[in-house]
């Protein structure tokens, strides 16, 4: 009986090591494709960071465009849309360590060294990125950007979201899945929140307001392009959020779709200031005709060049015809 005691525990032992070694090795296995979808899915992110996100009536928009600053600049140019709270643009800058971040979490990994909180942060960011894109591209459908967000949307879009959600999910422990769902939601929630918060900040921004805020400087629309043209860094310098009455002759008038308009003064070489006005104004504005000397009131936006086309714009929001 002893005997036999004996030869059960000895069997039930090897029996536990080779199951704790079967265990072992597929935690291991388990642990070595989880570095490699962190790899992979970092590259990921690296390359479409660069790649088409979105596409605006003919202008292709990188990941990138964002912390370059091509993102509301192209916005308000094409479309009289542009960032509410110009002076934080710097802000934007953070999302130049997506692809930082995104380098180093394969340099890490790959010296098998730890991440930390690179891989939640870098996904929290590009999933916050990717969601400000939807929804700003689906509010230009109104401005005639497109006719639908499917038709707009681009491979680098989908490829980032769905690296980023990889990204997380693979993150080491690679347990507690539940907080990695709120990671993987807390970017898209954020940018949600904040992009109802501005919808509601404008939504009591009233164009009357511009009327009765006080004059910065009184221009002619042809010396002010031309002011541009010779010196825009210093005619940014000096006009950039600042409130403008400009007088001139109108060069174009369009009226968008949702009834809101734009007013635009151009010279002879193509360069053009023009102001973004919202529907309040539609009664006033709907009959001005190209030619027609009108007196504008704005605040200035900044000005871009355009290097294929050598042209110059300087745009304008808030705006209101002036009354004299």
């Amino acid at each position: 009986m002893f005997k036999h005691c004996i030869f059960v525990l000895l069997f039930a032992t090897v029996g536990a090591n080779r199951s704790f070694s079967n265990n072992m090795t597929q935690q291991t296995s388990n642990i070595n494709s989880n570095k490699w979808l962190q790899i992979i899915s970092s590259a990921a992110l690296l390359a479409s960071f660069f790649l088409t996100w979105v596409i605006w009536d003919g202008s292709k928009m990188n990941g990138c465009s964002m912390p370059l600053g091509d993102f509301f600049k192209t916005s308000e140019t094409k479309f009289g849309l542009g960032n509410p709270f110009p002076a934080l643009n710097f802000t934007f800058l953070i999302f130049w360590l997506i692809p930082a971040f995104s380098l180093l979490i394969i340099f890490l990994t790959g010296t098998n060294k730890k991440t930390g909180l690179l891989p939640f942060i870098t996904g929290v960011l590009s999933l916050s990125l990717v969601t400000i894109y939807i929804l700003f591209t689906n509010t230009l459908i109104d401005f005639g950007a497109g006719k639908t967000l499917f038709q707009m949307l681009k491979i680098g879009l989908y490829i980032q979201a769905i690296a980023a959600i990889a990204l997380i999910l693979s993150a080491p422990p690679y347990t507690s899945l539940l907080k990695k769902a709120g990671w993987v939601l807390g970017g898209p929630v954020f940018a949600i929140a904040s992009f109802m918060f501005i919808q509601k900040y404008l939504e009591k921004q009233t164009f009357n307001d511009t009327v009765n805020v006080k004059t910065d400087f009184t221009v002619k629309a042809s010396e002010l392009i031309k002011e541009f043209i010779t010196n825009d860094t210093a005619s940014n310098k000096k006009y950039l959020d600042k409130v403008l009455v400009v007088n001139g002759n109108v060069s174009a008038v369009e009226i968008l779709a949702d009834s809101t308009s734009t007013l635009k003064f151009a010279d002879s070489t193509g360069s053009y200031a023009i102001f973004s006005l919202e529907i309040n104004q539609f009664d006033e504005i709907k009959n001005i005709q190209p030619g027609t000397a009108v007196s504008v009131k704005g605040v200035c936006s900044g000005s871009i060049f355009s290097e294929i086309l050598g042209t110059t714009s300087i745009s304008f929001k808030r705006a209101t015809l002036n009354k004299k």
